[in-house]
């Protein structure tokens, strides 16, 4: 007795022997021409950028702390990795378009019908009915239609963990970010309560002369003018670190309560990080690998477009056992099969597959264009944050030349004051210099932090040894909060 196996194996067998024989045909896409130079314009040195996590250049725990929280616990990074598998799921159901389809049914069914019998009279007559079959149907893919769009869709997978990527840099760089205007934020408060202090001390000895008469008494007006206004730009400072704290939590996935301890002043700026070349960039980068596979799919997809106009080839196969007696229903006797082809040549569809592939040509031709102004920007914001490094170390220095001078000059114009040599106007004016020198020292030091991370996120490095995507770096994963 031949078994249902004994008939499905042939079916199954000729099928991959067909795929082996159809080998598809792979379309390569068009890349942009990009001339490149040798090395960047602002960089003097060509070695490779650092793979480590470069954060821990500023030697904060806590900063690494927080960087590895937010990695684990952001809300974006969680939906880039969702996105990620979304992508991944769809190369794979791509791919089962290229095989064959099988599937197995059984049924059974009872009728009544009414006959005629031999006396002419109708009579009800009653029958079952059961089969079970094994069913194959397969889209051979002569012509490579099938496998591009299978090769599209594993580039739109591999450009998503590109992205992903991107994001997980993203959120590291983001993290620093508001991690340093946090730090920038206490620093300028505890500026602003130096000179609150400093300031009630000058109002109370002022209005103390002009207690005793010594002192004209819009003197004792203005040192109460100043310190107030002092004290308004103390709230202020207070005012723009609790919304940096806030966001910082945000950023780690966690309730803004702005309950957040970190360190309170600005570190040094670490030696700047190697540039490598260009052509290393593009190669590093993951907007521009992203931007490069989604080409890369958009060529794949216009291959495929191309190919409908070619005639497809479809089997299909069926095996299995029918009868009126479930107990007789495998029988030899009960055995059915059944094996067809039917090949299609589209003839016309009023334009349909023209106007396919010209969709597919703009496409590719946006995402080409897309491609060379992603090269573009990332060369772009290299390139820039190489140029302003060392302007702003240049602009640090001179302005921490000038508030020591200016608070050298407090102290004189405040003696030159009680010795009624010179108006209070002057000491007014030399304290409000002091204030606005260093603070402008310290927003310039946080300016040149705020400028390394842009180079080192612009560089693309720092995630050349980390886990595959969806998987946090072994970082601790609570960062200090405040008592």
């Amino acid at each position: 007795m031949a078994s249902l196996r004994d008939v499905a194996r042939p079916l199954l067998l000729a099928s991959f022997t067909l795929i082996g024989a159809c080998a598809s045909v792979q379309p390569e896409p068009a890349y942009v021409p990009f001339k490149l130079p040798a090395d960047f314009v602002a960089a003097g040195q060509t070695d490779y950028v650092s793979a480590d996590y470069w954060w821990r250049e500023f030697a904060d725990a806590r900063l690494d702390a927080f960087v590895g929280a937010a990695l684990q616990n952001n809300p974006e990074l969680a939906q880039a990795l969702a996105r990620s598998r979304i992508a991944e799921a769809q190369a794979r159901l791509n791919r089962a378009d290229q095989l064959p389809q099988v599937g197995l049914g059984a049924g059974g069914a009872r009728q009544r019908q009414n006959l005629p019998d031999l006396t002419g009279e109708n009579a009800a007559v009653i029958g079952n009915n059961y089969d079970v079959a094994l069913d194959v149907s397969w889209e051979v893919d002569l012509w490579g239609r099938l496998s591009a769009l299978t090769a599209a869709a594993r580039a739109d997978y591999l450009a998503s963990a590109e992205q992903l990527r991107g994001v997980r840099q993203s959120v590291a760089a983001q993290a620093v970010q508001l991690y340093f205007e946090i730090v920038h934020a206490h620093a300028q408060v505890e500026l602003s309560e130096r000179t609150v202090q400093a300031l009630g001390e000058m109002a109370r000895q002022i209005n103390n002369r002009v207690a005793i008469g010594i002192t004209s008494p819009a003197d004792g007006m203005l040192a109460d003018a100043n310190l107030e206004s002092a004290r308004a730009g103390l709230e202020q400072r207070r005012e723009s670190l609790q919304r940096s704290l806030q966001q910082l939590q945000i950023l780690m996935g966690e309730y803004p309560s702005g309950a957040v301890e970190t360190a309170q002043a600005l570190p040094a700026v670490p030696a700047a990080p190697a540039s490598g070349v260009p052509a290393e960039l593009l190669a590093r980068r993951p907007d521009v690998r992203a931007a490069e596979l989604s080409l890369l799919s958009a060529g794949y997809r216009l291959g495929a477009a191309e190919r409908s106009f070619l005639p497809s080839l479809s089997l299909t196969g069926s095996a299995g056992y029918t009868g009126s007696e479930f107990a007789e229903l495998f029988n030899s006797g009960n055995l059915i099969w059944s094996i067809a082809g039917r090949a299609l040549q589209p003839v016309f569809q009023g334009g349909r597959l023209v106007a396919q592939v010209d969709i597919a040509e703009g496409q590719r031709d946006e995402v080409l264009n897309a491609y060379a102004e992603t090269a573009l920007t990332a060369l772009s914001e290299v390139e820039s944050a190489l140029a302003v490094d060392s302007l702003l170390a240049r602009r640090e220095r001179a302005l921490d030349a000038s508030a020591r001078a200016a608070e050298q000059a407090v102290t004189v114009s405040l003696n030159r004051y009680l010795q009624g040599i010179d108006p209070f106007l002057n000491v007014l004016e030399s304290q409000q210099r002091a204030l606005d020198g260093r603070s402008a020292q310290i927003t310039a030091r946080h300016a040149r932090l705020e400028n390394r991370i842009a180079l080192h996120l612009a560089l693309g490095g720092g995630f050349e040894d980390a886990p595959p995507p969806g998987e946090p770096p072994a970082m601790p994963p609570t960062p200090p909060t405040a008592p």
